[in-house]
């Protein structure tokens, strides 16, 4: 089963610059796509079926803002429209497809952008923390794909002298993003990769990109049971649709 996880920054104007054509040849069974920004009836979907992908959808109540979606080729068993948490779900923020032998989410954590911003980002970890916990006993094999907008460690972010009093790669949400993956998940891109230089966004700002001076803040972290089903991991740079690229993993099953 191949997975991936996309920050699109408005799939309307990612498949305006070729989506539909790159997730073809990505070859991809399950994609989760963040920050769609838009309602499903106004994204045409008939590109997506076409290329044999059943599509679910949820959007946040603020028109073009936010939102998360599953685009998978294997039908799911059931999905699941948010977390049942209603402030989490008012900014359509997470969405779960179950299979038979896995569980998939697509998750977007608010960014800090401000102060209030921040704040509510603290709130929404500490809640999302505790309904993994919940969800975990009833789906033990999980996977939580998504842009967490945290660095986790030094070696995920160009500049982590200058960035320390950033939001992003704050000492409380490193010290937060280092108890959740220690709660029962692993990092499956580190699991495989340890070189340093490995991202998943950059700042539209100087020329952020091309200099590759990015933030790896899209991650897969899969819960621990299915550690021996990870075959790989890896990042995919060369996609541009957006100021993210694709993070994603194969698993044998």
């Amino acid at each position: 089963m191949k997975v991936l996880s996309y920050n699109v920054n408005g799939i309307r104007a990612a498949l305006n610059k070729g989506f539909a054509e790159w997730l073809k040849v990505s070859q991809a069974d399950v994609i989760c796509i963040q920050e769609i920004k838009a309602l499903k009836e106004q994204v045409d979907t008939k590109v997506l079926e076409d290329l044999g992908y059943h599509h679910f959808w949820f959007s946040a109540q603020k028109k073009g803002y936010s939102g998360v979606a599953i685009f998978s080729k294997i039908k799911p068993n059931k999905v699941e429209y948010g977390s049942g948490i209603d402030h989490m779900d008012f900014e359509g923020r997470i969405i779960r497809a179950d299979f038979d032998k896995v569980s998939i989410m697509s998750l977007y954590l608010p960014s800090g952008t401000n102060i209030d911003r921040l704040e509510y980002k603290f709130k929404f970890m500490d809640e999302f923390q505790g309904y993994i916990n919940e969800l975990k006993k009833e789906y033990p094999n999980l996977i939580i794909c998504g842009d967490y907008n945290i660095c986790h460690e030094a070696i995920d972010i160009h500049d982590p002298v200058r960035n320390k009093k950033v939001s992003g790669f704050l000492p409380e949400e490193r010290a937060w993003l280092d108890g959740f993956i220690n709660s029962g998940f692993i990092d499956s891109f580190r699991l495989l990769n340890s070189e340093p230089h490995h991202y998943s966004w950059w700042s539209y700002r100087a020329n952020a990109r091309n200099n590759n001076k990015g933030w790896r803040i899209d991650y897969a972290l899969v819960s621990a049971p299915l550690k021996e089903n990870i075959k790989r991991s890896f990042i995919l740079p060369e996609a541009k649709h957006s100021d993210h690229c694709p993070v994603g993993l194969e698993l044998n099953f």
